[in-house]
């Protein structure tokens, strides 16, 4: 069994993971108990790795701060998912039908603990020393998450000093680090995208390449009409901490999340990211986007499978028509190390939607709280129903621009009339804000999900590889004029030895594999 843009590793021991994540599911419309304790490790114990579970619960994912929108403070300060001390909610089955978009207070959210499962437990210091790099941006920060191989290891601990990266790293980050340093990587959400780099740049001249000469009009201009609108500042240094940091709409960032329209930051959202400053737009988009992954993902899966295939599966899908996996840019072993290292993350993230979609299950007796939530050798299996009706509203339940793309590749695989299929798109469009509707799958939907199944995926996967491959090409040529010639090479090289030590570790993995079998006959 082969998952989209990862081979199969089922079965892989996974020795590296922490095995000190918080054991009592509070993600969304989990019913919380107070027979699960946080565990609490200090950075002292030893391991980099169980260092970086330390959590400090009270901190961790509060959705009802009425600052948490419009202040520069961490949203997740007010309050947490603690055991018994937080309330019981029950959330409408409905709540994804018809989202509202431009709510604007967490209370507004379906749920008091909606979107819980999106904020990942890490050490306590380690996230203190990522908000005291925000606070060194005086233009103003509405969203925020740190993600990358910086925060989560994907990895064992090498033994590159973190020194040779960062000028004067706190503590924290460099026991998280575990010795390897690793330059962290930011996403910054704001309103008003000229003036916050105006702001910035009267701050930070020194992070913006020549074309910063050019004006904060030109910058926002670059920034939001070319590539997935992003715009990053590379190795700069903040707090003694290098960091790179990309810049984005509130706007643009909402419309990828709940449309898949380049999947550039829905993609690295699928994965395990720390948010550090939380808005209510975001949380309510990022938990469609992660719907939609494991609806994506069970259309590529067969009727039974495991949870590293349907992991593998959804963090493969933004790599999909990446220019950066076809060329030797990017470490080819990618996909299967962050599942490998971070399991207990991407369960925290998706087991309490899985829990909440009718037509998949865990089949496991395995998949208990406190058998299973923490144990990263588990490797549990799940079981979908394969009924095309079923199947069919996953389909019509896809993300808007990437569900377009589905139905005109399948337009001309049925050879569709063209006058039908505008009636057919017409009456599934979402945006009618006249009509309210339960977004059941139709005949064409159905006949789209009971397509043979490799069919289906090669259609599914080519119209990901047409979401993805403009906006990357796009936003990394743009890369070499925000960042400068000087930068752009250095990136290259590293993404190179990247590209080098997977394929290395891969022969190395291979010849193992083979000796160990000699050895067995």
């Amino acid at each position: 069994m082969q998952t989209i843009g990862c081979p199969y590793i089922g079965g892989l021991v996974l020795p590296h993971l922490s095995r000190s994540l918080l054991l009592a599911r509070v993600g969304w419309q989990y019913r919380l108990s107070s027979a699960h304790p946080l565990n609490q490790r200090s950075l002292s114990s030893g391991n980099p790795g169980n260092a970086l579970k330390k959590g400090d619960g009270s901190n961790e994912g509060g959705p009802s701060s009425p600052s948490s929108s419009n202040s520069s403070t961490d949203s997740t300060t007010s309050s947490s998912p603690k055991s018994s001390s937080t309330p019981q909610s029950s959330i409408p089955s409905d709540w994804d039908e018809n989202p509202d978009l431009n709510i604007s207070t967490f209370a507004q959210l379906p749920s008091s603990t909606f979107g819980y499962n999106q904020h990942m437990i890490i050490n306590s210091e380690f996230k203190e020393a990522l908000r005291q790099i925000l606070w060194q941006f005086r233009a103003p920060i509405r969203y925020a998450f740190a993600y990358g191989s910086g925060v989560f290891p994907q990895t064992a601990s090498g033994s590159k000093s973190a020194s040779k990266v960062h000028s004067h790293p706190s503590p924290a980050i460099s026991t998280v680090q575990g010795g390897k340093g690793k330059m962290i990587d930011f996403i910054f959400g704001v309103s008003y995208t000229q003036h916050w780099h105006s702001l910035n740049l009267q701050q930070h001249r020194d992070h913006y390449s020549a074309i910063g000469s050019l004006g904060s009009s030109f910058v926002s201009r670059v920034q939001d009409n070319y590539g997935a609108g992003v715009y990053f500042n590379p190795y700069v240094t903040v707090n003694g901490t290098l960091i790179k940091y990309g810049v984005v709409n509130l706007d643009t960032l909402c419309r990828d999340l709940s449309e898949w329209d380049t999947l550039y930051l829905a993609g690295r959202l699928q994965k395990p990211v720390k948010i550090l400053r939380d808005d209510p737009r975001v949380r309510l988009a990022n938990q469609i986007n992660l719907i939609s992954a494991v609806r994506t993902a069970l259309l590529l899966l067969p009727s039974k499978f495991t949870e590293q295939e349907l992991y593998g599966t959804i963090a493969g899908l933004s790599y999909l028509g990446d220019p950066r996996m076809a060329l030797p840019a990017e470490n080819p072993n990618k996909v299967a190390n962050i599942i490998q290292y971070q399991l207990p993350n991407f369960r925290r993230l998706y087991a309490p939607l899985i829990d909440n979609l009718p037509n998949v299950a865990f089949h496991d007796s395995r998949s208990k709280p406190s058998e299973w939530m923490d144990d990263p050798n588990t490797n549990a299996t799940l079981t979908q129903d394969m009924d095309p009706k079923k199947r069919g509203n996953m389909v019509r339940r896809l993300p808007r621009s990437f569900r377009s793309k589905l139905y005109f590749r399948y337009q001309s695989k049925f050879q569709i009339p063209q006058l039908e299929f505008d009636k057919m798109l017409e009456e599934s469009d979402d945006q009618d804000p006249t009509r309210v509707k339960k977004p059941q799958g139709s005949a064409f939907d159905q006949r789209v999900a009971n397509d043979r199944i490799e069919d289906l995926r090669g259609e599914v996967r080519k119209a990901i590889k047409s979401t993805v491959q403009w906006p990357s090409v796009t936003q990394s040529l743009k890369s070499i004029v925000t960042t400068g010639i000087v930068k752009s090479i250095r990136y290259a090289r590293e993404k190179m030895e990247k590209y080098r030590e997977g394929q290395k570790k891969e022969k190395e993995d291979r010849s193992h594999s083979s000796g160990a079998r000699s050895k067995s006959t």
